[in-house]
């Protein structure tokens, strides 16, 4: 077993690395078009600067796409908890497998997180959701995407649970319709792959929206259903309610830790960090 993960993973790194050399090669292709369309090179077919192997729609292909099986299956998502969890912690991550449709909950007990992985990893779950807290207030959230990552850390603020929003919904058990709204760059849509990915592909009926806003590089999470009487279309909140913010991510599992490669890092501290807009270009 260990055997076999291995060269799983020294495959996907050689792959990766394949993906990532196209890409820049497509770059510079792209780049020496723009210069010589600039010098008036109009004549000139865009098909005779380099050749490239690209898929569907012009780009590359993504050999080692992570999620390139998801919308086949459903989703298989586990959701933990910190060790000692409190019981708003508790009640939390029950809400959050409300909020994912198949999502399953397991105390984490003195599992470390190499022991958490791997049994996740046996068990052919394709998500694992690691809840935080900070004296009892949830106050961070890891999403590690198996079997090889990536890995998405948050902070988690303004929690509020299910029977603090005030709706009376149910339990929406359904697979959502989901809204990114204002995730229009690069990191932006890099993050909204990692969440929409929890969610499995929703019936055309569904009467369940998720809702991922950005505001200011704050995601903020909302869960609605919704009723049509006649012409008037009737919207309840459902909760949870909360937060997201993303500081960090990694192209590797939760248990391999700093050893995995880093693809984005928050940097709040930098002179020009107020300026930045990170999620959305405007």
């Amino acid at each position: 077993m260990l055997r076999r993960q291995a060269r799983e993973r020294r495959e996907f790194l050689r792959q990766r690395e394949q993906q990532q050399r196209l890409q820049r090669q497509r770059q510079r292709r792209e780049q020496l078009r723009q210069a010589l369309d600039g010098e008036g090179g109009a004549q000139r077919d865009s098909g005779d600067i380099g050749g490239g192997s690209k898929g569907p729609g012009g780009e590359p292909s993504h050999h080692d796409d992570e999620y390139k099986w998801a919308g086949l299956e459903p989703p298989q998502v586990m959701v933990t908890t910190s060790r000692d969890p409190s019981s708003r912690l508790r009640l939390f991550a029950k809400e959050l497998c409300l909020l994912i449709p198949g999502a399953r909950r397991m105390n984490r007990g003195r599992a470390d997180l190499g022991a958490l992985v791997g049994a996740c990893r046996a068990a052919g779950v394709t998500d694992l959701l690691l809840l935080h807290e900070t004296r009892g207030d949830p106050d961070g959230l890891s999403v590690c995407h198996l079997p090889h990552g990536p890995s998405a850390h948050f902070t988690l603020s303004g929690t509020v649970l299910r029977r603090d929003t005030g709706g009376h919904g149910g339990t929406p058990l359904v697979a959502p319709h989901l809204l990114l709204v204002k995730m229009d760059t690069a990191l932006g849509h890099r993050v909204g792959t990692i969440l929409k990915h929890l969610f499995p592909v929703p019936r055309p009926d569904s009467r369940r929206v998720v809702t991922f806003a950005n505001q200011d590089d704050v995601i903020l999470v909302r869960n609605h259903v919704y009723r049509r009487r006649g012409k008037e279309v009737e919207l309840e909140e459902v909760g949870p309610r909360f937060q997201l913010r993303p500081y960090l991510i990694r192209l590797g599992t939760l248990d391999q830790g700093d050893a995995a490669d880093v693809e984005w890092r928050w940097h709040p501290y930098t002179a020009t960090a107020r300026k930045q807009r990170l999620l959305a270009s405007a």
